[in-house]
C-alpha cells in the first residue's frame, strides 16, 4: 500500500510539473505571437512620446541638435500673437461647431428614424457627405462659396440679399467652415440612428396611454435616454474640433488667410514643426494641446454623472 501511495504522488507531481511547463509554454507563445504590436506599439508610440516630452524643452531642429533650454518654449508660446490667434480661432470653431454638430445630428437622426418609405435612401444620402475625402469637400465649397459667381451668392443674389465674401472675409471665414463642418456629419448621424434604435418602444406605449404628446416624450424619453451616445459624440466632437486641420489648410493653402482667420492650432503646429523646422517649439505646443484635450474630457466625464441617464438605471 506504502509503495503504491508513493507511486501515486510521484505521478502526481509528474502531472504538476508537465500543467506548469505546458502553461509557461503556452504562456511564451502568446508573448510571441503579440510580439510584433507590442513592438510596433513601442516603437512608434511609447518612444515618440517619451521623445517629445523631452524636445519640448530643447531647442531641437531637423538641421541641428538643438540645446537644453528648459521652459523657454512654453514661455514663447505665451507671448507668441500668431499662438493666442490660433488658440482663440480653435476655440470659437470648437464652441460653436461641437453644440450645432449635436443639435443638428439628433434632429436629422430622429427624422431619419421616422417610419416611412424610402427611409433607407434618405439615409443613404446624409451619409454620403462622410465618405467625400476632405481635400475634395474643401475644393467643392471653395467653388460654391465663390463671392463671384458661386451657387450659394448665386441663390442669395435671387432673393434680393448681397452675400458676403464668406472665405475672402475675416468675419465670414470661421462661420463658412463651420457650416462646411456640419454638412460631413452624416457619421454621427449614424450613431445617434442605433441610439434611437436601442431605445425600448414600451417607454413610448407608455407615455401614449398616459396622454403624452409628440414634445413631451422626446423631452422626457428620447433625448434621456439618448444621452450615452450624445456623451460620446461630445467627446470625439471636442477632441476632433481641437485637432481641426485638414479643412482650413487645404482652403488656404496653408497660410490661414485671411489675416490669419483661419490659422487653427494644429496648423500653425504643423507649420513649426515641418515649415520652420522647429521641433521643439513644436512639440511644446503638442503638449499644451494634450492637457487642453485632457482636462475637457476629464471635465465631461465629471460632469456626466448628472446628465447622462442609461436604461434600467
Amino acid at each position: 500500500m506504502k509503495a503504491l501511495e508513493k507511486l501515486n504522488l510521484k505521478q502526481q507531481q509528474v502531472l504538476i510539473v508537465k500543467s506548469k511547463k505546458s502553461n509557461i509554454n503556452s504562456g511564451a507563445t502568446g508573448w510571441l505571437f503579440a510580439s510584433p504590436w507590442i513592438i510596433g506599439l513601442v516603437l512608434f508610440y511609447l518612444l515618440p512620446l517619451v521623445v517629445s516630452i523631452y524636445y519640448s524643452f530643447t531647442s531641437y531642429s531637423i538641421l541641428r541638435p538643438g540645446e537644453f533650454i528648459g521652459l523657454q518654449n512654453y514661455k514663447e508660446l505665451l507671448v507668441d500673437p500668431l499662438f493666442l490667434k490660433s488658440i482663440y480661432n480653435t476655440v470659437y470653431f470648437a464652441v460653436f461647431y461641437v453644440p450645432l454638430s449635436i443639435i443638428c445630428g439628433v434632429a436629422l437622426a430622429m427624422m431619419l428614424n421616422m417610419k416611412i418609405k424610402g427611409m433607407t435612401i434618405y439615409r443613404t444620402i446624409f451619409f454620403l457627405p462622410t465618405l467625400v475625402p476632405h481635400v475634395a469637400i474643401a475644393v467643392l465649397w471653395m467653388w460654391l462659396l465663390n463671392p463671384g459667381f458661386g451657387l450659394v451668392n448665386g441663390f442669395l443674389d435671387m432673393i434680393g440679399i448681397k452675400g458676403p465674401a464668406w472665405l475672402g472675409s475675416e468675419t465670414w471665414s470661421k462661420p463658412s467652415l463651420i457650416f462646411m463642418s456640419l454638412w460631413g456629419i452624416g457619421q454621427s448621424v449614424v450613431i445617434y440612428l442605433a441610439g434611437l434604435g436601442d431605445i425600448s418602444s414600451e417607454y413610448y406605449e407608455a407615455a401614449e396611454v398616459d396622454g403624452a404628446n409628440w414634445f413631451q416624450k422626446t423631452f422626457h424619453i428620447t433625448l434621456p435616454l439618448l444621452t450615452p451616445v450624445i456623451f460620446f459624440n461630445l467627446v470625439m466632437g471636442i477632441i476632433g474640433a481641437f485637432q481641426q486641420f485638414t479643412l482650413p489648410y487645404t482652403l488656404t493653402q496653408g497660410q490661414g488667410k485671411p489675416a490669419n482667420s483661419l490659422t487653427f492650432y494644429v496648423m500653425y503646429l504643423y507649420d513649426n514643426g515641418f515649415k520652420y523646422f522647429r521641433m521643439g517649439y513644436a512639440s511644446a505646443m503638442a503638449w499644451v494641446l494634450f492637457v487642453v484635450i485632457m482636462v475637457l474630457t476629464l471635465l465631461i466625464f465629471w460632469s456626466s454623472k448628472r446628465w447622462v441617464h442609461y436604461q434600467g438605471k
